[in-house]
């Protein structure tokens, strides 16, 4: 392995300072990587999988509700507990934290291919998320601990290649096992990849200084009761006609959100939410941005899932194989923007990657309907993982790059907690929208809940399915160009500048286990 030179700073382990020479980063982000890319994947598998899914253990009910908790589930489980497990790394270390979460997420993995009904199947899907919540932060802080801010970048570009790799090997791995085997193998698919990313992170990633933290319990559980009551309004408000109760959870929730916020900015020890990051513009701007990508990212595949195998009447893997041009193009020019970003202003790439998508969305919404050759899908696919290259590397490295070593447990937990929750509205919020237009466009919906939910479609109904799934995705489209604005309000990095406060952005953290 090489070695860099790198200046060491006093944690609570009592690690001398001084100038010493460090294992390379690289290894251990790349063992890291492992478990971050079996989340990813977890989640584009179970994308694909959700009509088998549905015709398996929900086959009797027309409403998508029901099987989007499957997804909703996991990304409520996994949003809420994240802005405690960031602290929890720096408390106890990021590599334990990292390892339980891997067990945590592995174990429920095969508690899900063994669910006989899918209440079973949601309640292992949370178990999975609260995994997915202990590793996640952890990547990104050990990046921000051992990466200097001028190389982390093109350690993000890694991190963005792998939505980009997942992106192709999630689908078409799905279709695969689903068409082959059955959907329960796209979970236990997650036993040996579980496995072999436990004892590489435990071979390779080294121990950082930790840092005393007082947790608030408040904060968790105001954060943990506003967010559910908002996701379960949303999610099951078209399911109960929007019933005064139902408003009245989501209302009740934004007020419990609202006096987080007010907990948060009154506590004077640690709040869970350290309101001062919030100051820095670029990493307040960075996680509206990654909370647009995640609504957008996940509102935009259920409905053109359900377009292909349920209009266009392919299989699981001929869907998944319409989306090689977004992995192949994410997966080669996420380095390549990694590299290019620590250079340039992040608007350079951010603002075009955000319109790539939403032209691509417009693109993809025209051409879903039956008679459409299958394709040109993959032109819009395309124009994705292009858009893709210049996001998700480009937001995260923004967002992070002038985080002490101290904040970062805090300020990944943050970061990842809004990209989650936006992605939990984005389930909660297409899963009603897609119930309203196909109620709009397929009145007679209701009683085909044998047809629809076996997977078959009667040749009457074909057309207004397909306009239903693709005037769903106006609603990420709409979103998306939100996005687009808010990016253009990010500034400048300091170190591109020149105007760094010396000693304000620390190089980099010497590993406890490297010191010597």
């Amino acid at each position: 392995m090489s070695t860099t030179p790198s200046t060491g700073t006093t944690g609570t382990t009592g690690t001398p300072t001084g100038t010493v020479r460090t294992q390379s980063p690289w290894p251990a982000l790349w063992a890291l990587v492992i478990g971050f890319f079996m989340i990813l994947v977890d989640t584009t598998i179970v994308s694909v999988a959700n009509p088998a899914i549905k015709a398996a253990l929900d086959p009797a009910t027309a409403n998508l509700d029901n099987v989007v908790w499957v997804t909703s589930a996991y990304l409520l489980a996994y949003a809420v507990p994240l802005l405690i497990t960031g602290r929890l790394g720096d408390r106890f270390g990021p590599k334990n934290i990292y390892l339980i979460g891997l067990a945590v997420f592995t174990l429920a993995s095969l508690g899900c291919g063994l669910s006989p009904d899918l209440g079973t199947l949601i309640a292992f899907r949370a178990v999975q998320g609260l995994g997915a919540a202990l590793m996640t932060p952890q990547t990104m802080a050990v990046i921000t601990r051992t990466f200097p801010p001028t190389q982390r970048g093109a350690a993000m570009g890694l991190w963005g290649a792998t939505s980009g790799v997942a992106m192709l090997v999630g689908p078409l791995a799905g279709g695969l096992l689903v068409d082959g085997f059955g959907w329960e193998w796209i979970f236990f698919v997650n036993l040996p990849v579980g496995v072999i990313g436990f004892v590489l992170a435990w071979i390779l990633v080294p121990k950082l200084d930790t840092h005393q933290h007082r947790f608030d319990l408040v904060g968790v559980a105001l954060s943990a009761t506003g967010l559910f009551l908002i996701v379960f309004g949303l999610q099951e408000g078209e399911h109960y006609d929007w019933a005064g109760w139902v408003w009245g959870m989501i209302v009740g929730g934004i007020v419990v959100m609202g006096l987080f916020l007010w907990q948060q900015a009154k506590t004077r020890s640690e709040p869970l939410v350290p309101l001062g990051l919030f100051t820095e513009r670029n990493f307040s701007v960075s996680n509206m941005g990654i909370a647009v990508v995640g609504f957008v990212v996940t509102s935009m595949t259920l409905p053109l899932m359900f377009f292909l195998q349920l209009a266009k009447g392919l299989t699981p893997t001929e869907s998944a194989l319409l989306l090689i041009p977004t992995a192949v193009a994410a997966g080669v020019l996420s380095p390549i923007a990694g590299r290019i970003l620590d250079r340039v202003d992040p608007r350079v790439l951010l603002v075009p990657g955000l319109l790539c998508v939403t032209v691509a969305l417009a693109w993809y919404a025209l051409l879903m309907h039956p008679d459409t050759p299958t394709w040109m899908y993959l032109f819009p696919a395309a124009l994705i993982g292009i858009g893709n290259a210049g996001m998700w590397g480009p937001l995260a490295t923004t967002a992070t790059r002038n985080l002490s070593p101290r904040q970062a447990g805090a300020g990944a937990g943050i970061y990842n907690t809004t990209r989650t929750v936006g992605s939990v509205m984005g389930s909660a919020a297409i899963a009603a929208f897609m119930q309203a237009r196909l109620e709009a466009n397929l009145p007679q919906a209701g009683s085909a809940g044998g047809e629809f939910g076996s997977g078959a479609l009667p040749p009457q109904a074909l057309d207004g399915f397909a306009d239903a799934m693709a005037q769903s995705l106006i609603l990420p489209i709409i979103v998306m160009a939100v996005g687009v604005i808010v990016v253009l309000f990010l500034k400048k990095p300091e170190h591109l500048r020149g105007d760094a406060p010396a000693g304000e952005v620390p190089a980099a953290e010497v590993p406890a286990s490297a010191s010597r």
